[in-house]
């Protein structure tokens, strides 16, 4: 199999569901990270650094617009909230809150994957602008993973980089 396009975290308390994310987003070459608890999802998104997160707002523990206040606290990593909760309020605070799409369940896996991919995608073009830090003879592309040192382009494993 090939390098995964992007880490993908999933934050949904219902196992059918998860699973059926999974593995529709492993088919289309995403890796996928599970987590059935907001609390869970929140320590997964800090210790796995995922491109995005698919959360549902009806978790067990904590609304997931906790979660997402939570995460807006350090980090700026994309979420697409997927939740049966439709009412237009309910969109918009989430939106407001700081999610980057809204998917209303049922959803079609098409649609989902499509929203997926802009996502993604807009994303990118922010961290292409923004991608090289130097410091003194260090340099490092965090876009293409690279890092050179004096000119030297020094080779990393994937765990290295990070």
């Amino acid at each position: 199999m090939s390098d995964p396009i992007a880490k993908i975290l999933v934050i949904e308390d219902e196992a059918p569901i998860r699973k059926f994310l999974r593995i529709s987003l492993e088919a289309h070459r995403y890796k996928v990270l599970e987590a059935r608890l907001g609390e869970v999802g929140i320590a997964t998104c800090a210790d796995e650094s995922p491109d995005l997160v698919i959360l549902d707002l009806g978790l067990p523990d904590i609304d997931g617009q906790t979660v997402i206040s939570r995460l807006r606290d350090w980090t700026d990593v994309p979420i697409v909230v997927l939740s049966v909760r439709s009412d237009e309020r309910q969109k918009v605070a989430a939106l407001d809150a700081g999610a980057n799409d809204y998917v209303t369940k049922p959803f079609g896996i098409s649609e989902l994957l499509a929203r997926v991919r802009v996502v993604l995608r807009d994303r990118g073009k922010g961290a292409k602008e923004s991608a090289l830090f130097e410091h003194g003879g260090l340099r490092i592309d965090l876009h293409e993973r690279r890092a050179w040192v004096d000119e030297r382009e020094v080779r990393l494993t994937r765990k290295e980089f990070e």
